[in-house]
C-alpha cells in the first residue's frame, strides 16, 4: 500500500539547507513519536532557528561539546537536551553536515493519539496545551535524551519521524523574537528566528528572557 503524499517522510535534502530556509518549512509538517503504547503525531505550529557559530543563541556557537554533538552530524537527526534540572526540548539538525544549525520544535497540535499525550500531560487544562511550549512538546511526546541522534528521515521502524504533512502558506507564517533567548540572540531585529503559524491556539506566548537569580 502507497501511503499519501502527507504521510511520507521528508526526505534528508528537505534539511540539508540553511537553517532559515528549514525552520518556516516546517510549520504544518507531521512528526511522529512511536512508542511502546501507539503512536502519537504532532503538526509543527512553531519553531525557532539557531545557525551555530554565527549565533550567539545557539547551543553550538562555542564549538563540539558532548552535549551538542548530534548538531555536527548529519541533517535530519534529532538533538534533545535537557535544561533547568528537569526539562527535555527537542530539535531537528539541519545541514550541511559539520556545521552544526538546528530548529527548535516549540509547540505543535496533536493530531493523532491524543489520550496518550493526555496521560504524559496530566496538568494540560486543554488539547491545545498539550504540546505548547518545547518542554511540554518534549513531555507530550515522551522525548527525553535517549532518543538524541535519532535519524527522524528514515522510513523504516523508528521511535521518530518527520513527515511531509500540509505545508503552510507564507502569508500564515509569522516571525519574530526567540523566546527566553538572553543577550544578542534575543535581539528580534538581529534573529528574528521564531517562526509561527497566524492565529492558531497552540502556538506558545513570546517571553523575553529573563535572568535566573542565584539563591542567597
Amino acid at each position: 500500500m502507497i501511503a499519501p503524499p502527507d504521510r511520507m517522510p521528508l526526505p534528508r535534502s528537505f534539511f540539508d539547507r540553511p537553517v532559515l530556509d528549514v525552520a518556516p518549512d516546517l510549520l504544518g509538517r507531521v512528526l511522529v513519536r512511536t512508542t511502546s503504547d501507539g503512536p502519537i503525531s504532532l503538526r509543527l505550529t512553531e519553531v525557532e532557528a539557531y545557525d551555530g557559530p554565527n549565533d550567539p543563541g545557539s547551543h553550538a556557537y562555542r564549538g563540539r561539546t558532548a552535549r551538542n554533538a548530534v548538531m555536527f552530524g548529519e541533517p535530519g537527526h534529532v538533538y534533545v537536551y535537557f535544561t533547568y534540572g528537569m526539562w527535555h526540548c527537542m530539535n531537528l539538525v539541519c545541514g550541511p553536515e559539520g556545521r552544526a544549525s538546528a530548529v527548535l520544535l516549540r509547540a505543535g497540535e496533536v493530531v493523532e493519539g491524543a489520550e496518550l499525550a493526555r496521560e504524559r500531560r496530566p496538568t494540560a487544562r486543554d488539547d491545545k496545551e498539550l504540546a505548547k511550549g518545547p518542554a511540554r512538546l518534549a513531555t507530550a511526546l515522551e522525548v527525553d535524551r535517549s532518543l538524541d541522534g535519532t535519524d527522524a528521515c528514515t522510513a523504516g521502524e523508528t521511535p521518530l519521524r518527520i513527515l511531509t504533512g500540509t505545508p503552510v502558506p507564507a502569508e500564515q507564517v509569522r516571525s519574530g523574537p526567540r523566546t527566553g533567548v538572553a543577550g544578542e540572540g534575543g535581539n528580534g531585529d538581529v534573529h528574528p528566528w521564531r517562526y509561527w503559524v497566524a492565529d492558531d491556539p497552540t502556538v506558545s506566548p513570546y517571553r523575553a528572557h529573563v535572568p535566573r537569580r542565584r539563591r542567597s
